[in-house]
């Protein structure tokens, strides 16, 4: 991941708004990539149940033909939004993963990676602190 694909205190008003703005900045920074696949094919997975997991944190994913290797965005919400969670919690913490089509077994790791960390309450805390993008990737390195 790179300071491109980290954005920290950012406005949404919406799950909707929040899955759109992400599509247009990751097609920003990999333009092979269509925002709106993008956004439908993460649409199409919250179709399947909420990637709300818990403890204001979401990590929605989706796998496309499109993608050439596994693209990751985080972000961190000024306030939170209803994210449809497990737990009926706004969420403030979005980890998203994109993965190509064939990918399987590196999707299901990652993903597996991914909850590990955010399950750590002092990067967990650390990630909710950060003011800049620079901050926060430290906080997840």
């Amino acid at each position: 991941m790179s300071p491109s694909t980290v954005l920290c205190n950012q406005e949404s008003t919406s799950k909707k708004r929040i899955l759109e703005d992400i599509s247009e900045h990751i097609h920003s920074a990999f333009p092979y990539l269509s925002d709106s696949t993008i956004f439908s094919a993460l649409v199409s997975r919250e179709k399947l149940g909420s990637t709300g997991i818990g403890n204001g944190i979401a990590i929605p994913h989706c796998r496309m033909a499109d993608c050439k290797e596994i693209t990751a965005m985080l972000i961190t919400l000024a306030n939170g939004i209803d994210f449809d969670a497990i737990d009926n919690e706004k969420v403030d913490v979005i980890f998203v993963l994109i993965v190509p089509e064939d990918a399987n077994e590196n999707h299901l790791k990652t993903l597996a990676t991914i909850a590990e960390t955010f399950s750590d309450e002092t990067i967990l805390n650390n990630v909710r602190q950060a003011q800049s993008s620079q901050a926060l990737l430290q906080a997840i390195s």
